[in-house]
């Protein structure tokens, strides 16, 4: 089965990107929701992190700390470096067994930091949503109504532009009406459907 990695920065349409391709019948794997499965209570990821970071990440009710975990590891490479070994190779495993479980001419693995995490070696082809800098800072502000610094922050922590564009394969503009990417998403489909062994 063909596999291709999605990949792009925050704000630029991934999520309307994988709905799409969702809607054609294409099964898609998101790495972010893997993790969030792999730190609910009483996973083994969640008591690794906690054994690593401290008591202080669990919530009353005994799950994660998202947001403070968050905030201890975005400026801190260190800590992030070790919150990352604990769960990439546990969401790549999981991302792999359900690909295994899968029956289509091809699926798509979501993964937002495969720039960052150098996880392209998973993937057949890489395909980046793309937009404008200018646009990602509307969105997210109109989104999750961030502070510009906040905002500007996040996008300098993340992979540049340029080094994703650099491992692309396929690329979507998004920078224009719903249809506009529709339509990219659509042409994608039939070159994936026509490049997948099956075919």
């Amino acid at each position: 089965m063909l596999i291709i990695g999605l990949t792009g920065g925050i704000g630029t349409g991934k999520s309307t990107v994988t709905k799409r391709f969702i809607g054609l019948g294409v099964p898609v794997i998101d790495a972010d929701e893997i993790a969030h499965d792999l730190v609910k209570p009483r996973q083994p990821a969640l008591q690794e992190i906690v054994r690593e970071f401290g008591m202080e990440f669990l919530t009353p009710e005994g799950g994660l700390n998202r947001s403070l975990l968050r905030k201890a590891v975005f400026n801190d490479p260190k800590r992030r470096k070790a919150l990352e070994s604990i769960l990439h190779p546990l969401v790549r495993k999981e991302m792999l067994r359900r690909a295994g479980l899968i029956s289509a001419p091809y699926c798509i693995f979501c993964i937002p930091l495969l720039t960052e995490t150098h996880q392209a070696d998973m993937v057949d082809r890489v395909l980046v949503i793309d937009s404008p800098e200018k646009l990602q800072y509307e969105r997210i502000t109109k989104r999750d109504g961030l502070p510009q610094t906040e905002i500007k922050a996040i996008l300098a922590a993340q992979a540049r532009r340029e080094d994703r564009l650099a491992l692309a394969d396929d690329v979507i503009i998004n920078e224009g009406s719903l249809d506009d990417i529709y339509r990219q998403v659509d042409g994608l489909h039939e070159k994936y459907l026509k490049l997948a062994p099956e075919n």
